[in-house]
């Protein structure tokens, strides 16, 4: 129980990736404050933790509200009263070739993916400050984590997703440039660059595809089966990750074996 007591933010964690870091970091005893844009999964997410005996507080929301970031801040600090563990991972992806993309497709991944976590660092910037001012005056040292969630186009590019792209690189540079901003406090800053992870988003999908909705906008998921059969023929371990895999990098990062480490990205990618 590494992270007993600890108090983590996982956004968009009634899902997939998400809900998988917020059951890996649950179960190692942290109290949880879970999000998903849609407040029923939210909640039966948050009861699934209970029943579990996770402490859960829920705030639901779109990350990209320009409250958001102040509002799961203060909800962490009263149901908890403090803040060990950011994990910014909430977001989806609208891809299309660039001369066909508008600016309301370039500007949502980069409200989802930068903007957003930018909004929730900055607002949780103060209570982390605050804390390691105090034990700093008591003589203790006490690390806290935030994990960033990049992707493997933020590194190397991918066609049709120049929006995604640019928001995932922009999160490792912000990420870098906190771990330098926030060391002072004892305060490690990293990320986690996936690769093809097996969720909603990345599922088989045949020639009609899928769609979910994200804001009140029908948008296509998954990828095309043969797509997806080459993307894993080029992957050394032969398949996707798991959410729980994905969950385990983000786990870590957490723990205080990672105290040491920070303004790093990690490659989640099973070799690729």
């Amino acid at each position: 129980m590494k992270l007993q007591g600890k108090v983590a933010l996982v956004t968009g964690s009634a899902r997939g990736i998400g809900r998988a870091v917020a059951d890996k970091l649950a179960a190692d005893g942290a109290r949880l404050v879970i999000n998903d844009v849609d407040e029923q999964p939210a909640e039966e997410a948050a009861e699934a933790l209970r029943a579990q005996g996770a402490e859960v507080a829920v705030c639901a929301g779109d990350v990209t509200s320009a409250d958001f970031g102040d509002r799961i801040v203060r909800t962490a600090m009263e149901a908890f009263g403090g803040i060990d563990i950011v994990v910014n991972n909430a977001g989806y992806t609208w891809d299309g070739v660039i001369q066909k993309m508008s600016d309301e497709q370039f500007d949502a991944m980069l409200d989802v993916h930068l903007k957003a976590p930018f909004r929730i660092l900055r607002a949780a910037a103060g209570p982390l400050r605050e804390a390691a001012k105090r034990e700093a005056a008591s003589g203790r040292i006490v690390h806290r984590k935030i994990v960033n969630v990049s992707s493997v186009a933020g590194i190397w590019g991918n066609a049709g997703q120049a929006n995604y792209a640019a928001a995932k690189a922009g999160i490792v540079g912000m990420t870098r440039s906190l771990a330098r901003e926030w060391g002072r406090y004892n305060v490690n800053v990293n990320a986690i660059a996936f690769g093809l992870i097996g969720t909603r988003m990345t599922q088989p999908v045949g020639p009609e595809g899928a769609r979910v909705d994200v804001g009140g906008r029908p948008l296509p998921v998954g990828i095309p089966e043969a797509a997806r059969r080459s993307i894993e023929a080029q992957i050394p371990l032969g398949r996707a990750g798991t959410p729980e895999e994905a969950a385990g990098a983000v786990y870590l990062f957490c723990i205080p074996e990672s105290d040491y480490v920070s303004g790093q990205v990690l490659l989640v990618t099973g070799g690729q």
